[in-house]
């Protein structure tokens, strides 16, 4: 019950204290830790043009810890395996159930690791795309289109894959897209300054989604 209390206080009072998020720190020999400067340019971003109060520095949270539920946005990604223990599965889909928010962003080679281990989480529920008509793609900023393209890898479509409870989304996949190559240093890619924005922009609009929802 803890648990379930302290995140649903959380939730209540994103607007009116600084609020946390957090990278997932998994098993299984995927680089977790990819991207280094995305979240920080991420929450500068949120902070400076929708008026969150995010941390500066976001946390790094393991898939089975109780502090889990202490973040109301957990973001996810990688290029390898992936690996949840059947306990790391139960915390996470109590999370996941009780409010909590998951963004992965697949930085490419993480898609076919990853779909198995969410069947661990939810047996029961299927990734499903995102409509273009959701809210997620119509927050601060609008993308009538859906997902921007940021990187290409294999010349497919980017999409947007997610895993509902009733109407609220509560894990979003991100795939053929590369969000978090967008939002690094700009030296890092050498991405043009109109496709950073772009990514920059949807990135706020998942965060907006995710606190408000």
């Amino acid at each position: 019950m803890r648990i379930f209390l302290t995140l649903s206080l959380l939730l209540c009072c994103t607007v009116c204290v600084a609020q946390e998020i957090a990278i997932l720190k998994y098993k299984g020999g995927g680089d977790w830790y990819a991207n280094p400067t995305a979240l920080p340019n991420l929450i500068a971003f949120c902070n400076s043009n929708i008026g969150t109060t995010i941390n500066p520095k976001p946390r790094t949270v393991e898939v089975g810890s109780p502090e889990l539920f202490s973040y109301p946005w957990i973001h996810m990604t990688g290029h390898g395996n992936v690996f949840f223990s059947r306990e790391e599965a139960e915390n996470l889909r109590t999370y996941l159930l009780s409010g909590g928010f998951l963004h992965i962003d697949d930085n490419y080679g993480m898609e076919p690791y990853l779909r198995k281990e969410l069947v661990k989480i939810f047996p029961d529920r299927d990734l499903t795309e995102v409509g273009v008509d959701h809210p997620i793609f119509n927050q601060a900023y609008n993308f009538p289109k859906g997902l921007p393209k940021i990187h290409e890898h294999d010349n497919k479509r980017p999409q947007a894959l997610g895993i509902f409870n009733e109407d609220r989304l509560m894990v979003l996949f991100t795939f053929e897209t590369d969000l978090g190559d967008g939002w690094e240093d700009q030296a890092v890619h050498n991405d043009p300054e109109e496709v950073r924005t772009k990514a920059l922009q949807m990135g706020a609009n998942i965060i907006q989604y995710a606190f408000k929802n």
